[in-house]
Parts: C-alpha cells; sequence; structure tokens
C-alpha cells in the first residue's frame, strides 16, 4: 500500500532568522532613500531662496531706476548718489523712513532724499547682510547732459558652509563676519539725458 503522507517543510538551522534580516536590509535602505530625499529637498529650499534674493535685487534696482525715471531734474543733478553703506550700518543709524513726499509737493533733491530713504530701508530689510552703492558718471553729449547711475546690491546668501564670504577689508559689499555664507551682488545701469 501507498501511502500519502504530506511532509512539512523544516527549515535547516541556517536558514533561521533569514526573513528578520531581509526586512532589516529593506529598513535600512529605505532609510538612506528617505534622508538622501530630505538632504534634497533641503537643498532645493536654498537654491529657491537664493533665486528669491536675486528676483528681489532686480525688483529692487528696477524701483530706484525708476525712481530717478520719475525724478529727473533730482537725477541728473546727481541727487541720487549713494557711497557704499551695508544694512547694519543704514539701520544702526537710520531714523524713520522718511514720510516728507507723500502728502506735499516736494522738490527735486527732497523727492531724491525721499526716494533713497524708502529704497535704503526696503533693502535693508529684505535682503540678508546687504550692501549696496549708487554711482554716477556725467558726460556732455552736445547740448544734453548724460547722467549714468550704476546701482550695485549686495548680499551674503547662506547656501552651505563655506569661508567664501569672509570680510573684505576695504569694502562694505558682501561683508560676513562669520564667514558663513557666499558673497552675491547685481549691478544695474540707468542712464538719463537733460
Amino acid at each position: 500500500m501507498i501511502s500519502n503522507h504530506s511532509r512539512r517543510y523544516k527549515a535547516s538551522p541556517a536558514e533561521h532568522g533569514f526573513s528578520m534580516i531581509e526586512v532589516l536590509v529593506t529598513l535600512l535602505i529605505i532609510s538612506l532613500a528617505l534622508l538622501g530625499t530630505a538632504g534634497l529637498q533641503a537643498y532645493s529650499m536654498r537654491l529657491n531662496q537664493g533665486g528669491q534674493f536675486r528676483s528681489l535685487a532686480v525688483f529692487l534696482a528696477a524701483d530706484l531706476a525708476e525712481r530717478m525715471e520719475a525724478n529727473k531734474a533730482g537725477a541728473t543733478a546727481g541727487s541720487y548718489v549713494l557711497a557704499n553703506t551695508t544694512g547694519a550700518t543704514y539701520l544702526a543709524g537710520a531714523t524713520a523712513v522718511s514720510s516728507a513726499c507723500v502728502t506735499s509737493a516736494c522738490s527735486a533733491s527732497a523727492l531724491a532724499a525721499f526716494d533713497l530713504s524708502q529704497w535704503q530701508s526696503a533693502v535693508a530689510a529684505t535682503l540678508p547682510q546687504s550692501s549696496w552703492s549708487v554711482a554716477l558718471t556725467q558726460a556732455a553729449s552736445g547740448t544734453q547732459t548724460q547722467s549714468s547711475y550704476t546701482i550695485t546690491i549686495g548680499w551674503v546668501d547662506r547656501r552651505s558652509n563655506t569661508t567664501n564670504a569672509a570680510a573684505d577689508s576695504g569694502s562694505a559689499f558682501g561683508s560676513n563676519a562669520a564667514g558663513t555664507g557666499e558673497k552675491f551682488s547685481y549691478t544695474a545701469n540707468r542712464t538719463l539725458f537733460n
């Protein structure tokens, strides 16, 4: 007689705990993938913030250039010139933001001072460790005077823990005493004819 015995599979002693090792290796791989994804997300956010700072610098330079266009008399007279200034220095010594020309008419030089007060406050408030300057070059062009302004805005973006932004001797642009950021600057030119 033939007997049908169903046999149960018995694991050999070498196979005990094999599925537990598979689970642990899988958890390790998933954990590493999640850590990599989190690092990539953090890096993406830093780059996004850097792009936002660049956009703000372009917007702020365009804002001052448009203010100069609106006040050609003050611009061609040289009323918009600013020496190298840092946001920290400006905020430490600045009085309240000017509102002198909001409710009443003012002269071209007073409007330029008002514009610069508003603009410097905006730069200092929006860009980290900001610095700026506005230089003027004038030349006679026939019967007109050509006034060329160069607007330079600098800031420090903390992309990584580099020491690229250590304080420059003799320059206020991008100074960073901690040395943990990267210096960036944006330069715009505006030419006006009188």
